[in-house]
């Protein structure tokens, strides 16, 4: 951070300018460190423009500006037609109302509320270019006159009346990752209606020890023997570059789970609010159910769709091992080092998430406990490491070591 009298800092730093020394160098600080800039590598910013740099709202809307991504969530049947099904099941009380679709995207959920749930009027909010493309295919399929397509963010948008229904599919990494969810908060607390709806209704996210065999395999000790030659000093090297982060894009087997799942967090849609989203603590605790290396835990989401009014069961999505393959996959944290464990072992400790106080839709993920025997409680071994997903951030002391 410091170096002699210059500052040392990264591209998005916020840093205070204290004075203008010279039009070359300026005093300045930066968390605490207070030393020269060069003027050429800053600029002023406002605090919107801030907000940009820290959402990173250029990269994020110009992802979802493509068709890429919009092929690769269409092309999930789980995920698209649980939206459809729900729909379906509610029709009756969707029937002639207002509805909001906040990150319309291709406008495939609006199109569901106009023709399935036969809704008199849909907003199709969406702040990436594809909006231009999806007021086309709105009037394609001759519901212009059901749907309006507003380009623009939800944060900025006015709508000429309060809904009966919000729809979105805000549902990242780690259920929160890019935290769309703050902007259906927001759009929720300016547009919905008091007895209003949200779809999903309620989300949980569910963590499960488990054991990774083919990926410690392929990216660890495949360096014990490379064409005969022994590579294996480069496994510690291995362990940090393709286990530092989370493996989003994982295929959880139920063969590999070495214990029943739990619940981690649970939200209501229509009361969580914003700030309880900064940190959320959970302790967990696993009865180990079969022998095995544990390489680490094991994450995925669900979500439900319901209406106060109604006594249909629940339309349920979940992205878990157990059902249909969705394109969120699992997300998989790898420990360093495998731990062994046995029936009737005990796996207990602590998941915190901390959401990135400067790049917004990122967070931390720390996983932290101890395997203990049942029968006497003594404890085995430990483990705890830190995941970023996917900026690092700075944390305290607490949270980067390990508690006794």
């Amino acid at each position: 951070m410091f170096l002699g009298e210059y500052l040392q800092f990264s591209r998005g730093d916020k840093i205070e300018v204290l004075q203008k020394t010279s039009e070359h160098w300026w005093w300045s600080r930066l968390k605490g460190h207070f030393g020269y800039v060069p003027t050429n590598h800053v600029v002023s910013f406002s605090d919107s423009s801030f907000k940009q740099i820290s959402w990173q709202d250029c990269d994020y809307f110009e992802n979802y500006g493509t068709l890429k991504l919009h092929l690769e969530m269409l092309s999930d049947k789980p995920r698209t037609e649980a939206y459809k099904k729900a729909f379906e099941v509610y029709c009756r009380h969707t029937k002639d109302k207002v509805v909001l679709d906040i990150g319309c995207g291709t406008g495939i959920l609006s199109m569901f509320a106009a023709t399935v749930g036969q809704a008199a009027k849909v907003y199709a909010v969406e702040a990436s270019d594809i909006a231009h493309y999806t007021k086309s295919l709105v009037d394609k399929n001759g519901l212009g006159e059901q749907i309006t397509v507003i380009e623009g963010e939800m944060e900025n948008i006015v709508l000429p009346e309060k809904v009966d229904l919000i729809i979105s599919e805000w549902m990242g990494t780690m259920l929160l990752f890019e935290f769309m969810i703050e902007t259906v908060i927001l759009g929720r607390d300016k547009c919905l209606k008091e007895d209003g709806v949200i779809w999903p209704s309620e989300a949980q996210l569910y963590l499960a020890p488990c054991s990774a065999q083919s990926v410690y395999q392929a990216k660890v000790k495949a360096w014990d023997n490379v064409y005969g030659y022994d590579f294996s000093s480069l496994r510690e090297e291995a362990v940090k570059e393709f286990f530092y982060k989370p493996i989003y894009n994982h295929n959880l087997s139920e063969e590999d789970c070495l214990a029943e799942e739990t619940c981690i967090l649970k939200l209501n849609m229509k009361n969580v609010q914003i700030q309880d989203l900064e940190k959320i603590d959970k302790d967990f605790s696993f009865l180990v159910k079969k022998s095995g290396p544990l390489h680490g835990f094991c994450s995925w989401f669900s979500v439900g769709f319901s209406h106060p009014d109604s006594d249909s069961p629940t339309v349920v999505l979940s992205t878990g091992p157990k059902h249909s393959q969705t394109h969120w996959h699992q997300h998989l944290f790898m420990l360093d080092e495998p731990l062994s464990v046995a029936p009737d072992n005990e796996v207990t400790g602590r998941i915190t998430l901390i959401r990135n106080t400067e790049w917004r839709r990122h967070l931390t993920v720390i996983i932290q406990g101890q395997v203990f025997k049942s029968v006497n409680k003594k404890r085995i071994q430990s483990f705890h490491k830190v995941f970023p997903l996917w900026m690092d951030q700075v944390l305290k002391d607490e949270y980067i070591k390990p508690k006794d």
